[in-house]
């Protein structure tokens, strides 16, 4: 596919050519013929502060190849990139070079600075004579102001195997200013049969060339490259990022049978991969097996947006995960988040930085009890840690806190209460749980809250795939819960199934 056509998919022609500004070097110019289009896995922004963003790209003509060099040579490449304010590139903001080379897997992460706050730009780059598709960004309000109000977006777990990726498409319809992906960005998985879709290889990814010849075969999906091009994103890893239900350093199983020395150098393969294919600054960048990704971005006065990392300090799941009841959940001891971040978060809640507490985060924080007991991998597995996250909140007069979660393929909406075992108790806060993007396939539409009974504060469900949209003002954040009727089918129309506002200083949700 030309550099031209492929453009126009990804911004479904919101940019046009403009293809002569950027310069061309003769030892280019003299290769191009024989270069094949090195932009299979389009762009991306993220990461924006209030006066730069995150520009990426990787170069890989052939994706699928498996040595996860995406049919490049083992040679550095010169990647020429531009930032402007207007799609056709007339005037430019910012350019500059950047070395992509083969140890990154032809990666690049461009840091765009010196940029004016709470403005939009397009970015793009040049490689090997070929221009990238056009991406749209952002930046922060700057620190004192709140800006124009915030329509965010968010979603999780994008299983490739179970459907086609229209909620991304649809996620940038909405032209939002910024997306959260909240993890399970790729499935681990060898390939299955009778899918929608399925895996490139056949047995459970374990190596670096696995895990990223698994981002490439994702990040060809053109609404995915739809997504990433609209907005920038900011990114937390859920589990099968490197491994379903791994805890820390435990395994949830022995499929496939590693040693120790080989789980850790599957760790860092993941988490090395990870990096190379998100849009996240250096000093994200995985340091062997451990990769710093809790952090903290602020959207002005609007809202701060505190990321939580819940696989890589956490205590084991308690009685063996599943679901259960489990006394072990209430010890003190035991935390999700681990102590360092939970002190860190407190210590961010109570420098009430913006208007907007919104804690980005991985597993079903409300409580939810059925028959069976509670899931020991959400925060029911890790009860004491929640109550403290929770009382410090309330200790520290945090007015507006906001919990956003993935993982468990439904859409859900709660009020969050001081004492879940006294169902008069005080509301406190409010959790926004997405659905997925395609894992568990096209669900059944069902609204019936399960076991709303004994978990009162339990307000909506929804089983269908989809995303939560967020208009986010001084006064008032309001949620639309946003669905697809199929997955199994590429191009469904997405639906608003509900909306709910949280008014500033009122916590919890209120019915629109």
């Amino acid at each position: 596919m030309n550099p031209i056509s492929r453009r126009t998919l990804v911004l479904g022609g919101l940019a046009t050519a403009g293809a002569a500004a950027l310069p061309v070097r003769s030892t280019v110019i003299a290769a191009t013929a024989a270069v094949p289009y090195p932009f299979q896995l389009g762009v991306a922004s993220g990461e924006p502060d209030a006066s730069s963003v995150v520009l990426w790209t990787r170069l890989a003509p052939s994706p699928l190849n498996a040595d996860g060099q995406g049919g490049m040579a083992n040679a550095d490449v010169t990647v020429d990139w531009q930032l402007s304010k207007d799609d056709r590139f007339t005037t430019l903001v910012a350019s500059g070079s950047v070395t992509a080379t083969y140890a990154a897997a032809h990666s690049v992460h461009v840091i765009a600075g010196g940029l004016a706050p709470d403005s939009d730009y397009f970015y793009r780059f040049r490689a090997q004579g070929h221009l990238s598709p056009v991406g749209r960004t952002r930046t922060a309000p700057a620190v004192g102001t709140n800006g124009r109000d915030l329509v965010m977006a968010f979603s999780s777990c994008a299983h490739y195997e179970e459907g086609y990726y229209t909620v991304y498409r649809r996620m940038a319809e909405d032209n939002p200013g910024l997306i959260l992906f909240l993890g399970d960005y790729i499935y681990e998985y060898g390939a299955a049969t009778g899918r929608p879709r399925t895996h490139a290889g056949a047995t459970e990814i374990v190596s670096l060339a696995d895990y990223r010849r698994r981002y490439a075969q994702y990040k060809s999906d053109p609404d995915l490259q739809a997504a990433h091009a609209a907005a920038p994103w900011i990114v937390v890893p859920d589990d099968h990022e490197v491994e379903n239900n791994y805890a820390n350093m435990v395994r949830a199983d022995s499929t496939p049978s590693l040693t120790t020395a080989q789980w850790t150098a599957r760790r860092t393969a993941a988490y090395q991969a990870y990096y190379e294919n998100m849009p996240l600054r250096p000093a994200q960048a995985n340091n062997g097996n451990a990769i710093p990704l809790y952090r903290r971005l602020r959207w002005g006065n609007l809202a701060t947006f505190h990321m939580l990392d819940t696989r890589q300090y956490r205590n084991d799941q308690a009685c063996g995960d599943g679901w259960k009841i489990c006394s072990d959940a209430d010890l003190a001891s035991r935390s999700l988040p681990g102590n360092a971040q939970e002190s860190w978060l407190l210590d961010g809640l109570g420098q009430r930085l913006g208007t907007w507490d919104i804690l980005g985060q991985q597993v079903f924080f409300a409580r939810r009890f059925n028959s069976s007991g509670a899931s020991m991998d959400s925060w029911d597995g890790y009860r004491a840690s929640r109550a403290r996250i929770q009382q410090g909140w309330v200790d520290r007069g945090v007015r507006n806190p906001v919990v956003l979660t993935g993982d468990v393929h439904r859409a859900w909406a709660s009020n969050l209460v001081a004492d879940y075992a006294n169902p008069n108790s005080a509301v406190i806060g409010s959790e926004l749980v997405t659905s997925s993007v395609t894992s568990s396939g096209d669900g059944d539409g069902s609204t019936t809250i399960p076991d709303v009974g004994t978990n009162p504060w339990l307000k909506f469900y929804n089983n269908r795939r989809g995303y939560v949209r967020t208009t986010i003002s001084p006064a008032t954040l309001r949620a639309d819960f946003r669905a697809v009727a199929k997955v199994s089918e590429h191009g469904a129309a997405a639906s608003t199934v509900k909306s709910f506002v949280i008014e500033e200083g009122r916590p919890g949700l209120q019915t629109v």
